[in-house]
């Protein structure tokens, strides 16, 4: 069953679309502070909030092969923000765990982003203000159906 999508429907999803990128490319300026490279900051973030997870599930996370994966973990691993342990129910494979440090690395850097875009926010009006809020419960309520 095919649902028809009405022109205006494909417009503000098209001008939704281009929005949500440009604000991940001016937020993911802060993320200079981290001193990550996008890639192991991205690995990092699904780590922190998915985490304890297999090489090979953070590969899929990430859209990446397990070797590429490999050395990302590696490196965060040299920098002590993740650890590598055995996993107790399958010993053929690794688990993958962010450190205490590398759990405040990644909220410090959510820190800077919301504070980023807060003051951005906080410099609208106070209808524009609560329109946004409005919408952003909307958009919220459509990517849980996607």
């Amino acid at each position: 069953m095919s649902t028809q999508i009405s022109k205006e429907s494909a417009i503000l999803a098209d001008v939704l679309h281009s929005a949500a990128i440009h604000l991940l490319r001016k937020l993911r300026r802060e993320d200079a502070a981290s001193g990550l490279n996008a890639p192991r900051l991205s690995a990092l973030s699904v780590v922190v909030f998915a985490g304890p997870v297999t090489l090979g599930d953070l590969a899929a996370a990430e859209q990446v092969r397990p070797p590429t994966m490999t050395r990302i973990v590696d490196a965060l691993a040299e920098q002590r923000l993740v650890v590598k342990k055995k996993n107790a129910d399958d010993g053929r494979s690794t688990l993958i765990q962010a450190t205490t440090a590398g759990k405040k690395l990644l909220m410090q850097g959510r820190e800077r982003r919301v504070r980023a875009l807060a003051t951005q926010i906080a410099a609208l009006r106070a209808v524009d203000r609560i329109a946004l809020g409005s919408a952003a419960e909307i958009l919220r309520k459509v990517i849980a159906e996607i």
